[in-house]
């Protein structure tokens, strides 16, 4: 009883909708045109769901003939369960138009869980600030190149930072596996590579050298994939050593 009294509680469902319609129902039985089912797990099967406010089950195997049916209206979006209603609660909870079920329709609105994202997602904002201020200007550069839609030279080291800092404010997530990255600097090079004339991309599927005695094609990027992740990919292959410790030459004389 008292495990009962701790975790029963209100619950608000929400319509998982841009534009709210001032009432929708959800469906609260099976019918010819939509079977409405849960599976099982314990008996092995798919049980038809009914929700019926003078029933003890929400299966209709478990119900009588006395049912009584009565609609579940959202309106303006949302529905408001209270706890000494366990039944529908439960309906809501296992329906299949539940996000949590794989459903697209709606879902469980909970503050706590609300709040503790919040929490955690300024969090991830503060640290990203924090290490995008303290880093060097050449790795700025570098993730900038990368994740960035920006021709950095075009830039002043002011508008670098502050594109950065901008970055790590709105996708700090992003931003911290940036940095974190092993393979950045590779990165940094295919990306300049390609930016730099170095190599060129042709027929929107090849990659050629673009050196004075060397013309010669690379590697077909396969369909569907970015030709920078591939060249990188190349790079960091025996093959590509070679090319990469030139490239490499190149942009720290410059």
């Amino acid at each position: 009883m008292k495990t009962q009294e701790k975790t029963s509680k209100d619950k608000v469902y929400i319509l998982n909708q841009s534009k709210n319609p001032v009432s929708f129902f959800v469906q609260s039985r099976s019918n010819k045109r939509r079977q409405l089912l849960h599976f099982d797990e314990e008996k092995g099967i798919n049980r038809a769901l009914r929700y019926s406010k003078n029933q003890r089950s929400i299966f209709e195997d478990e119900q009588d003939g006395t049912a009584i049916l009565e609609p579940i209206v959202m309106e303006d979006g949302k529905v408001n369960v209270p706890r000494n209603n366990p039944l529908l609660q439960k309906f809501m909870d296992i329906h299949p138009d539940n996000i949590a079920n794989g459903g697209t329709l709606f879902y469980e609105f909970d503050p706590q869980k609300v709040a503790e994202d919040r929490v955690r997602n300024l969090n991830l904002e503060v640290d990203a600030l924090i290490a995008a201020r303290s880093l060097d200007l050449d790795v700025m550069k570098a993730i900038a190149r990368v994740h960035l839609d920006v021709n950095i030279d075009k830039m002043t080291s002011s508008e670098i930072k502050h594109d950065i800092l901008l970055f790590a404010k709105n996708y700090p997530e992003d931003f911290l596996y940036a940095i974190e990255d092993p393979d950045i600097s590779v990165n940094d090079i295919a990306s300049r590579a390609f930016n730099e004339g170095f190599i060129t991309f042709r027929a929107g599927k090849d990659i050629h050298y673009n050196l004075k005695n060397n013309k010669k094609k690379i590697l077909t990027v396969p369909f569907g994939e970015r030709k920078e992740d591939v060249f990188m990919s190349w790079l960091k292959s025996n093959d590509g050593l070679e090319f990469y410790m030139f490239l490499e030459k190149e942009f720290n004389e410059n």
